[in-house]
């Protein structure tokens, strides 16, 4: 019997673990659960036989050494930052490692030594990072294949709402980690345009987005993510003009969320003073000028003067939407600012009872085939089925299912620390992605991206 330990069972892990129970009876596996707490798990879960749920302690190096141990394989869909302890230990005890995130310098050092204990630590194989880099790797090596010349790319990923369950005006949900949602952009984002360098630093990202038409499901706008130029040479593309990787929202949201950027709200590197003691209100009050004697400025009109927007405007109705104009307190003892925006917005932005979400990833790239300019636009959208079974879930959790079967079936032979890039690899993955209905649509335009 092959053992898996899967580390981590929160809102995106929840298809992932039917995938493997749906399979072990077949490939006779036994599935090790563990989370901080287990007891939210189904029943189905509890009762079979080929799962073993139990309260897992990352902090705990006895019972990670015994649980690592025991496993053939190891899934952590664990916070990012754990994944470096994991990945650690997989090595001491030579056991292969499947995460969903971005390779860490900490894992990346660990290649060589990976390398030579014939293991497998597969990164960045869930949705965004993950389908993204499999999808775009078929399309770039078929037109490779065919002779042609990628002069453009870039790919846009956003996890959202479904149509049916939109019903807030910033037309957003969480259905991952709120708490990456609310720090996501900060540093310096970093791509290529017509062979030049662009940078957009933090407090502007907000500002510089692109509109998207996703056929059957409207606009979308989209702003760069992290460091686009560090994916030319993994993709074969190190000439290449223009290439631009990032995240896709609803119209409406970047503006109001830069609003948030420029008040100071996503700020997570300070603790607020007695945040117990404040309301929102107070919060925002605190990042503006103090008020002139005799100023009967509302709030919402000085925070326009202070962002340089007209009061009326949609992104500051936004703002005060979420409730950050109102005497609720914070109710926090200890919070940054970020913290504390992050628990109102859970709030105001949870995926209720029978709601979806829906996840939209778009491809565009350019092309020179026999002397001809030609434009390629691939686009994928997967809603959810409720507020478990999220797309988010199906997206994150199928490809990292499917790669772990195929390294235990012995199917996935690279060694070290592996990104799914080649073909023996993303084939595979994508197919029984098909076959679950997580597809792309393909079509050829006359629009220069």
């Amino acid at each position: 019997m092959k053992k898996i330990l899967l580390l981590g069972a929160g809102r995106s892990a929840s298809v992932l673990i039917e995938y493997l129970l749906d399979h072990a009876p077949k490939e006779n596996w036994e599935v090790a659960i563990g989370d901080v707490h287990v007891n939210h798990l189904s029943n189905a879960v509890h009762l079979s036989s080929y799962s073993r749920p139990f309260v897992f302690n990352v902090h705990d190096q006895t019972q990670r050494e015994r649980e690592v141990s025991q496993a053939d394989v190891v899934i952590s869909m664990l916070p990012a930052l754990f994944h470096p302890v994991v990945a650690q230990t997989c090595l001491a005890l030579g056991k292969h490692l499947v995460t969903a995130s971005y390779v860490p310098p900490e894992i990346k050092a660990m290649h060589e030594a990976a390398q030579a204990k014939g293991i497998t630590f597969l990164m960045e194989c869930g949705l965004d990072p993950g389908i993204d880099h499999m999808s775009a790797m078929q399309i770039i090596h078929r037109i490779q294949q065919e002779g042609g010349e990628i002069t453009c790319f870039k790919s846009f990923t956003g996890g959202l709402v479904a149509p049916e369950s939109d019903n807030n005006p910033w037309h957003y949900k969480f259905s991952w980690n709120p708490r990456n949602v609310v720090l996501a952009g900060q540093g310096t984002a970093k791509f290529i345009e017509n062979g030049t360098y662009k940078y957009i630093p933090y407090p502007k990202l907000y500002q510089r987005t692109e509109s998207f038409l996703v056929d059957g499901f409207g606009y979308f706008d989209g702003y760069a993510n992290r460091d686009s130029m560090s994916y030319r040479e993994p993709y074969g593309l190190q000439n290449i003009p223009t290439m631009l990787r990032g995240t896709l929202r609803r119209p409406g949201y970047c503006q109001a969320w830069q609003v948030l950027v420029q008040l100071g709200l996503t700020d997570d590197s300070y603790q607020l003073e007695d945040a117990s003691q404040m309301t929102y209100r107070e919060l925002v009050e605190s990042f503006l000028p103090a008020a002139a004697t005799g100023n009967d400025q509302s709030l919402q009109d000085r925070v326009a003067d202070y962002v340089g927007l007209p009061a009326d405007a949609d992104a500051l109705n936004l703002v005060k939407w979420t409730g950050l104009f109102d005497e609720i307190p914070i109710g926090l003892k200890q919070a940054t600012p970020a913290q504390a925006l992050e628990h109102l917005l859970v709030q105001k932005w949870k995926l209720s009872p029978g709601d979806k979400d829906m996840i939209v990833m778009l491809h565009q790239f350019s092309y020179t085939l026999k002397g001809q300019e030609k434009q390629l636009s691939a686009s994928l959208v997967v809603l959810g089925d409720d507020e478990v079974h999220t797309a988010m879930a199906k997206t994150v959790g199928l490809p990292i299912g499917i790669a772990t079967k195929l390294l235990l079936q012995g199917k996935l032979t690279q060694r070290g620390v592996v990104v799914p890039l080649q073909a023996d690899l993303y084939t595979p993955v994508l197919a029984e992605l098909k076959d679950l209905g997580i597809d792309f649509v393909e079509r050829e335009t006359d629009m220069a991206f």
